[in-house]
């Protein structure tokens, strides 16, 4: 069983930057993909970042050059760095953990984050 509790999320303006946290309890953190979705309201919940078990890194078109994913596994963590921040990138962000191969597919995750507010304003 993993838990995870994701934090740093808040209001900034336009451009400005913002770090996300989530931290995992249990064991074997490495062996774990661990991703980051959004969701707004009446929307989908949608891919943003992904940290794979073999230290791969993916993003969604739409944060690619403006987001970075890293983790520390000797922390149990993974963040999620994003700069030049738009109001478009408003949503609740989600950490999602799941065991060996990453994916992009929301269902494929097994456990998530409690999901923390990021809103950008013009």
């Amino acid at each position: 069983q993993v838990q995870l509790v994701e934090s740093g999320g808040g209001l900034v303006q336009a451009g400005d930057s913002l770090r996300l946290s989530c931290e995992a309890s249990g064991r074997a953190f490495n062996a774990y993909s661990m991703a980051w979705f959004r969701q707004t309201p009446g929307k989908e919940r949608e891919f943003v970042a992904l940290s794979t078990s073999n230290s791969i890194l993916e993003y969604a078109d739409s944060v690619k050059g403006r987001f970075t994913v890293s983790r520390d596994n000797a922390k149990n963590t993974v963040y999620l760095q994003m700069n030049n921040l738009r109001p478009e990138d408003t949503a609740v962000y989600y950490c999602a953990a799941r065991a060996g191969w990453g994916s992009r597919r929301d269902t494929l995750y097994a456990y998530w984050g409690q999901g923390t507010q990021v809103t950008v304003s013009t």
